[in-house]
């Protein structure tokens, strides 16, 4: 097969389509593993065509220092998928995390791409042994370590630990992993030769972050080995307590699976407390907050009135607004300031309710558009708060 035709071609509503109608369950995994692999790219394109035959879909990185792997096998093609992770020396026997929570839906495509790296940390490998790495810990050991005293740490970005996190863990202010590394290593500079305990959703940034930690001095480093994910399927399984609290946030189509039970956040847009984590719906912004189901309806699954006006929009004239716009990937990732949030949304709602428009430049693509009058009428509801038909 032609390596351009290992690749997808169609878009998210037929994918989206063909999901629906599969009439089979899927089981949602992830694996990594360090390995040193010679040619990555032929590699991608083997694994593709084995793949796709399969039925797998995922997110799937390679890069010579190893493969990184998020994505849904049919249920029925499990074995079959296990036996070929084996088949490869590279991989054989790597370790399988279930996902704890599964609606089959976790993703459309089937993606695999070459990076440099595994994990964008932003750390020079070539400074520090990257082998040299924390105490790998199952879930009663971190369990046990907790509960003497050792200190917690989130190696997550912000948005991951706002809807779960273990009890009483440091908790990252940061955004990306290198920013998350850099916060710990200055807020635990009096604590290197104590014992810490580095958790993330898989294991796989621990192995790096540990590494790190190691060759700043810290000397009792342990890490959750295989991660929340792990830590969630042997606490159920050995019928631990679970420390960890809340939903576990997962990059793919689900965004969060349910650990335990526990709310541990808010509503961003009302304060009530809400673990729903959401994208706002509106195209160029797709920012992430903890939206609750009240609040999703009232501003119609955006995250201000602003993007609401233009999400309820008829989809034409969304087009014709979004051009020249920046897209949503040069924004920032999550809601920072919720406080500042509710202050934007009340002003906005001011200027609404006095039959004001938030986007005054919407009234020259209204005389542009050859259906003006059809546009007119949605315009007039645009500060309904209710969802377009």
């Amino acid at each position: 097969m032609e390596a351009h035709e290992l690749r997808n071609k169609y878009g998210p509503d037929t994918l989206r389509a063909r999901l629906e109608a599969e009439g089979f369950s899927r089981t949602t995994l992830s694996f990594y593993r360090y390995v040193r692999l010679a040619d990555p790219a032929a590699m991608r394109n083997e694994l593709y065509a084995e793949w796709e035959a399969l039925g797998v879909l995922g997110r799937i990185y390679l890069a010579q220092e190893g493969i990184n792997a998020q994505l849904s096998v049919p249920t029925h093609q499990f074995e079959a998928f296990r036996k070929a992770i084996d088949a490869r020396t590279e991989f054989d026997g790597v370790p399988f995390k279930i996902a704890v929570e599964d609606d089959g839906k976790s993703f459309l495509k089937l993606t695999l791409k070459v990076r440099h790296k595994l994990v964008a940390d932003g750390l020079h490998d070539e400074v520090f042994d990257v082998s040299n790495v924390g105490q790998h810990l199952d879930a009663e050991s971190f369990n046990q370590l907790m509960e003497q005293g050792a200190t917690v740490v989130d190696m997550r970005n912000n948005y991951e630990c706002l809807i779960g996190h273990f009890e009483g863990a440091l908790l990252p202010e940061a955004e990306t992993f290198r920013g998350a590394v850099e916060e710990m290593l200055e807020k635990l500079e009096d604590k290197k030769e104590e014992p810490i305990l580095l958790y993330c959703t898989g294991g796989i940034r621990c192995e790096k972050a540990s590494a790190w930690f190691r060759h700043h001095g810290f000397t009792q480093v342990g890490q959750l080995h295989g991660g929340i994910i792990d830590y969630a399927r042997q606490v159920r399984a050995k019928e631990l307590p679970s420390r960890y609290k809340g939903q576990n946030f997962v990059f793919d189509g689900r965004l969060a699976e349910r650990i335990t039970n526990d709310v541990v956040s808010t509503c961003f847009q009302c304060v009530l407390a809400s673990d729903r984590i959401t994208n706002c719906q509106q195209h160029t912004c797709n920012v992430l907050l903890v939206q609750c189901e009240a609040c999703a309806t009232k501003y119609a699954d955006c995250c201000t009135p602003s993007c609401r006006e233009i999400h309820l929009l008829p989809e034409e004239v969304q087009r014709e607004w979004r051009k020249g716009k920046p897209s949503a990937s040069a924004k920032m990732k999550a809601i920072r300031d919720p406080e500042a949030l509710r202050k934007r949304i009340s002003e906005e709602e001011a200027v609404l309710a006095g039959g004001g428009s938030l986007h005054t430049e919407l009234t020259e693509i209204i005389i542009d558009a050859a259906d003006g009058s059809d546009i007119a009428r949605h315009l007039n509801t645009r500060d309904s708060g209710s969802r377009p038909e």
